[in-house]
């Protein structure tokens, strides 16, 4: 059974994560057996329907065409991450996120949903899109999870507060278990208090971006997001969160998610600079006898033809 990972970000980590898939192409022994990309996640920036992580700014026409080109013409589908959960209708015929969609309408790319009007949305005007359910919908009840996995999604990206609960993990049906996706390196404290109200902001404030955007006197001014969480000090690097109940490790990945029918694994690092994620994805796809010579290899070709100052 391949070992399934779903990463991030097609954009803010376009490099890493072509320089990832380079190695796992030319350097196979670095890694575990049967471990397969299936997907790049992520938004373009300023995306009025992203959720999970705010992201200002804006991306070129020309470069979103080039970063789809990129990963489809490896058969790596682009998952785009419309979760915010407070849109609206009038948010649905947002211009860019709308060319985005026809762009990537190939049948390869797929989107990640919580709002039930930008799903209804999606199915009705971008039929060949696979959808996904977002762990942002916090499903934390065994019977809304089953519940879940009988409707029309390709996965269904499970609350981290399931992982390694595996007494509970045997109550989904066997025939179910390959549309769990496991999110295995949650940076958020189990059961965080905040992280509903977390997320309602982040989508409260790039709808205000995308608003803010649209008027020409704004052009020169900064937008803040700001969120106020006694949890985030834990959010420093990936060995702050190796100690969280929830966190998945390799090993039970190969020796008891896999064996139990689980075959799908996302790794969230969106917003996380670049020596932090590779660092998880040396941790989750290398053998323990490789990690330091695949870790430096990777990152010398990460910082190929970057120049380095002494003051």
């Amino acid at each position: 059974m391949d070992i399934c990972f779903h990463i991030p970000d097609f954009g803010a980590h376009f490099r890493l994560n072509t320089i990832l898939l380079r190695f796992l192409r030319q350097k196979p022994e670095y890694f575990y057996d049967n471990i397969k990309i299936a997907s790049v996640f992520g938004t373009f920036p300023g995306s009025v329907w992203n959720g999970g992580r705010f992201l200002s700014g804006t991306a070129e026409y020309r470069s979103i065409q080039g970063i789809i080109k990129t990963f489809n013409d490896v058969g790596i589908p682009l998952r785009f991450t419309f979760t915010n959960p407070m849109l609206k209708k009038e948010h649905l015929g947002d211009h860019y996120c709308n060319w985005i969609m026809r762009e990537a309408n190939n049948g390869l790319n797929e989107v990640i949903v919580m709002s039930p009007i930008l799903e209804e949305y999606i199915r009705e005007n971008y039929p060949k899109y696979p959808i996904t359910s977002s762990t942002c919908k916090q499903i934390e009840d065994m019977d809304g999870v089953n519940a879940e996995l009988k409707k029309d999604y390709k996965y269904v990206v499970l609350d981290y507060n399931w992982n390694n609960k595996f007494d509970m993990l045997e109550k989904i049906d066997p025939a179910e278990r390959g549309k769990c996706e496991i999110l295995v390196n949650a940076c958020c404290v189990p059961h965080c208090p905040q992280r509903g109200a977390h997320y309602r902001k982040i989508g409260e404030d790039q709808i205000k971006f995308w608003e803010f955007e649209k008027n020409p006197l704004n052009k020169n001014k900064p937008f803040e997001h700001n969120f106020e969480c006694p949890y985030s000090s834990y959010k420093k690097h990936m060995y702050d969160t190796l100690d969280f109940e929830t966190r998945v490790t390799p090993e039970d990945i190969i020796n008891k998610y896999i064996p139990m029918g689980f075959n799908q694994f996302k790794i969230e690092g969106r917003t996380d600079a670049d020596i932090n994620l590779l660092e998880n994805y040396i941790y989750y796809m290398a053998k323990p006898e490789y990690k330091d010579r695949a870790r430096l290899e990777m990152l010398a070709s990460l910082t190929q033809g970057q120049r380095y100052f002494m003051k």
